[in-house]
């Protein structure tokens, strides 16, 4: 006859553990859904005509996107569901939203065309996206490969809030120069995410670090002149970031410097000579 015995009365060897259930941290991902719901807010308002307000959707998601990473560092609870959240809501708020408010905007009055630069957009910053997962253990991490998709949405969204903020209405019916303008920008940031332009990452930039005095008054000053004009200070700073990227590359270029940020492809030897 069988006994059956108590799990308190077998041996601590034969005791088999059970597997931690696996949670969610709050704290990182209500900063994530945050910002996804930036990218809808921005969408939502295109859609009713208010762009001015679609622009700042984006910016604040722009923000609520830098600041989940660093937060999950400083609090430890970095997980893969949190990478996996952070780049389908970077999808949603840098690749889709930006192309359908600037198809709303002006792309429509160009036809094909308009739609077709918007989708070379979104395409840009889903393979962007997916690349930067991809190569994230052998890039360089002082620069992002090619254009970084926060960067880009603030160009495209940072011009309309320019010109709506300068009072051009209905430019999807009128201002042709404009249109053409929203199309060339649009195609740029969308082809520059899916190059290998170095653009600095600003990652090497230490918040734990003493500064000198100097730096504290240089930080005052630039939110003093970012809120004398928000929207055209905003598009000039990301404007030259986005062009930035080509000028690190021909300097480096120039000094016979690897122009690579690819350090060693370990996965596909083959590949190594494609980043040169």
């Amino acid at each position: 006859m069988n006994h059956l015995h108590d799990p308190d009365d077998l041996p601590a060897a034969e005791v088999v553990a059970r597997p931690r259930r696996k949670g969610i941290y709050i704290l990182p991902n209500l900063f994530t859904l945050a910002a996804l719901f930036g990218g809808f807010y921005a969408v939502v308002m295109a859609m009713n005509g208010r762009f001015d307000l679609a622009a700042i959707g984006v910016f604040c998601a722009m923000v609520l996107d830098s600041l989940d990473g660093r937060v999950a560092r400083m609090t430890n609870t970095q997980s893969t569901f949190g990478e996996q959240m952070d780049s389908l809501s970077d999808m949603v708020s840098f690749g889709a939203a930006p192309a359908l408010i600037v198809y709303e905007w002006a792309l429509q009055g160009l036809g094909k065309l308009g739609w077709i630069a918007a989708f070379v957009y979104c395409a840009g910053a889903a393979l962007r996206l997916a690349r930067f997962n991809t190569n994230i253990a052998v890039v360089d991490k002082r620069f992002f490969q090619g254009l970084p998709s926060p960067a880009a949405a603030a160009m495209v969204t940072g011009l309309i809030w320019v010109m709506d903020d300068l009072g051009f209405k209905d430019v999807a019916l009128n201002e042709p120069w404009l249109k053409w303008t929203a199309f060339g920008l649009t195609l740029y940031a969308g082809l520059t995410m899916v190059t290998n332009a170095p653009f600095y990452s600003f990652k090497d930039v230490s918040f734990r670090r003493s500064v000198p005095f100097i730096v504290i008054v240089a930080i005052a000053l630039s939110f003093a002149v970012i809120s004398y004009h928000p929207p055209l200070v905003l598009f000039a700073v990301f404007l030259a970031y986005g062009f930035s990227g080509y000028a690190v590359y021909f300097i480096k270029k120039a000094k016979g410097k690897p122009v690579s940020v690819i350090a060693v492809s370990t996965d596909e030897p083959d590949e190594k000579g494609l980043h040169q």
